[in-house]
């Protein structure tokens, strides 16, 4: 067994995180949403309010373009997504979220929510509000889609 003090960083952000994402997953299978992957719905959760190309949703999901189209094609079978012309260029298609997805992710922002609020009172409120700013500030040099 590793001691705390021997895991990296990396390790000790993906930790709660696996946390987080477990508890949204059960808790929407629980609400009847038990029909994507891990891998859709980081697809998914990179779709803007507006669509986005697939091109882009690719790139920032760090999978092929080939990967992307493979798993909009499902979210899209499962009624999560739907493709419409991109009003800026008539050659391209935006993948907009569907009725489901904006359904999934109110439960889902709801169990985020619930997740912090408990982090909360474990940590305290200005070690959180410290965790927070931290990872921000670390955002800044790690998403450049930040």
């Amino acid at each position: 067994m590793v001691a705390e003090s021997e895991l990296n960083t990396g390790l000790l952000l993906f930790i709660p995180y696996r946390a987080l994402e477990n508890r949204i997953f059960g808790v929407l299978a629980e609400a009847g949403f038990d029909d994507f992957t891990p891998a859709q719905a980081r697809v998914l959760q990179r779709v803007g309010p507006d669509g986005t190309r697939l091109t882009e949703l690719a790139e920032q999901a760090q999978i092929t373009k080939q990967t992307a189209g493979f798993l909009v094609d499902q979210l899209e079978k499962a009624g999560y997504v739907r493709r419409a012309p991109d009003p800026t260029d008539k050659r391209a298609r935006l993948v907009c979220l569907a009725e489901r997805a904006w359904a999934a992710k109110e439960i889902a922002d709801a169990v985020v929510a619930e997740v912090e609020r408990e982090w909360e009172t474990h940590l305290g409120k200005r070690r959180m509000q410290q965790l927070r700013e931290a990872l921000t500030l670390l955002r800044e040099i790690t998403d450049p889609w930040a």
